[in-house]
């Protein structure tokens, strides 16, 4: 029988079913501040301790501040937060990458660059954009806190076995049009609701092109269509980016990997429930306009005058816009380059590259967060750094930062941020913040023109 990727790792960490459910053996499990401290409770509550510890990771990254990461935490709730994490890690014995450790960062970003992330494995953690890990052929998805209470009892999860999808993009990228734009256009294409019950395989000569960063960014964002998780196919560029990272098997146990690593592709002629095709000639580069990422249209066009999507009118209140308006020219306060979506040294690297040289609009608070210490200290000995400073950029530590109005990186009431985040919804980035997703690209582009623009114009 020929199976899909995601059949094959599925039915490899299958325990055993249970009416119609499935228990799933989990092979990493990633936590953070926000939704472990719950579950650490719930198992000291009946009396339990963690079912094997050496599977659990843990990084603080969603309410740690962006700046003077070597002082003690102002912030009370982010101290209170951190420190139970802290606190819970050596009661537990759990590994933890805190702030400050060479290895911290955001929990989806330090999973790749360290090689804890490998294909074939099962990954989760309490944080939807688990998808993220995808990018390297392993089953990975979000989970909720009494999930991962089950996973610390257990290191199993009970779940419903989803559907499958296949995305397939064929052709070469214009000149300025990145991964991010080709999320942002295939989740406007079938709504934010659209991958609703599936787990998604991106397939195709487009996706092939991509770098192992760029896969992350399209694996990140499935969620953003309502999909369990997103996954792409390994292949040598997957075994490239592994090779030598922290957790890396080494030697001969990498050799066993690799070849282990090479059966894992969909098999020809794999049935998915449901195949989805685009042609990347289409895709051009995307902002959004509403209060979810599905409310998504290239530079070039107008605001819609209808949307399927049953909270649309109210997103152009909220968004402060109007049905037939362009967004490109229209001034902006905020620019936000970072997150586990577009946080990644290559992210950095193409900013740095576009406004070596130029200095942003006057107006504009530009702030970059890299996604990890690894990450920072590179953009540092490249000299990344002093192209933002000289450009008005302020180059931050590590953490989600503006993703989230969870730390003390929020963009003010009812000013407009470009953001390379993945989330545009209401009070996302702070009460009242009006958010539009873009790629690191055109968002580096509004920061210097002060204004959304089309990026090609000005490369």
């Amino acid at each position: 029988m020929q199976k899909t990727l995601f059949d094959k790792l599925w039915d490899s960490h299958l325990v055993k079913s249970i009416d119609g459910l499935d228990v799933l053996y989990i092979d990493r499990h990633l936590i953070h501040e926000v939704t472990s401290p719950q579950a650490f409770a719930g198992i000291e509550k009946r009396g339990i301790a963690l079912a094997n510890p050496s599977k659990t990771i843990a990084t603080p990254d969603h309410n740690v501040p962006t700046k003077n990461q070597h002082l003690p935490i102002s912030d009370p709730l982010s101290k209170f937060q951190v420190e139970t994490l802290r606190q819970n890690c050596e009661k537990h014995q759990v590994e933890i990458f805190d702030l400050g450790h060479p290895q911290h960062g955001i929990v989806h970003i330090i999973g790749p660059e360290n090689g804890i992330t490998r294909p074939g494995l099962s990954m989760v953690c309490g944080d939807s954009h688990t998808s993220t890990h995808g990018a390297f052929g392993c089953l990975a998805f979000g989970i909720g806190t009494s999930q991962v209470e089950q996973v610390f009892a257990s290191q199993c999860l009970l779940m419903k076995r989803p559907k499958t999808m296949r995305i397939t993009v064929n052709g070469e990228l214009s000149k300025g049009v990145t991964s991010k734009d080709v999320i942002l256009y295939i989740i406007s294409q079938l709504t934010a609701a659209g991958g609703t019950g599936y787990f998604i395989e991106y397939a195709g000569s487009t996706i092939e092109a991509m770098s192992m960063e760029a896969r992350m960014t399209i694996c990140n964002m499935s969620i953003e269509m309502g999909a369990r998780g997103g996954m792409i196919a390994p292949d040598q560029k997957t075994y490239n980016y592994l090779k030598d990272r922290t957790y890396s098997p080494k030697g001969k146990d990498w050799d066993e990997a690799v070849t282990y690593w090479e059966t894992l592709p969909s098999d020809a002629g794999a049935i998915f429930d449901r195949e989805e095709r685009f042609l990347a000639a289409d895709i051009h580069p995307m902002i959004t306009f509403g209060t979810n990422p599905g409310m998504g249209m290239n530079i070039g066009q107008a605001v819609p005058e209808t949307v399927d999507d049953a909270g649309f009118d109210k997103s152009l209140v909220y968004m402060d816009l109007q049905k037939g308006e362009r967004l490109e020219g229209k001034t902006i306060q905020h620019v936000f380059i970072g997150s586990c979506t577009n946080g990644r040294i290559e992210d950095l690297r193409a900013v740095a590259d576009y406004v070596k040289g130029k200095q942003k609009a006057e107006h504009i608070t530009a702030m970059i967060v890299p996604g990890s210490k690894q990450v920072e200290l590179m953009a540092r000995a490249e000299g990344l750094d002093k192209i933002f400073t000289a450009s008005g950029f302020e180059l931050r530590e590590p953490g989600c930062s503006a993703c989230l109005g969870m730390n003390e990186d929020k963009v003010p009431a009812h000013e407009y941020c470009v953001s390379t985040s993945n989330r545009n919804f209401e009070g996302r980035q702070g009460q009242g913040a009006r958010t539009i997703l873009a790629s690191p690209l055109m968002a580096a582009a509004a920061a210097i023109s002060g204004k959304i623009v089309d990026v090609r114009k000005f490369i």
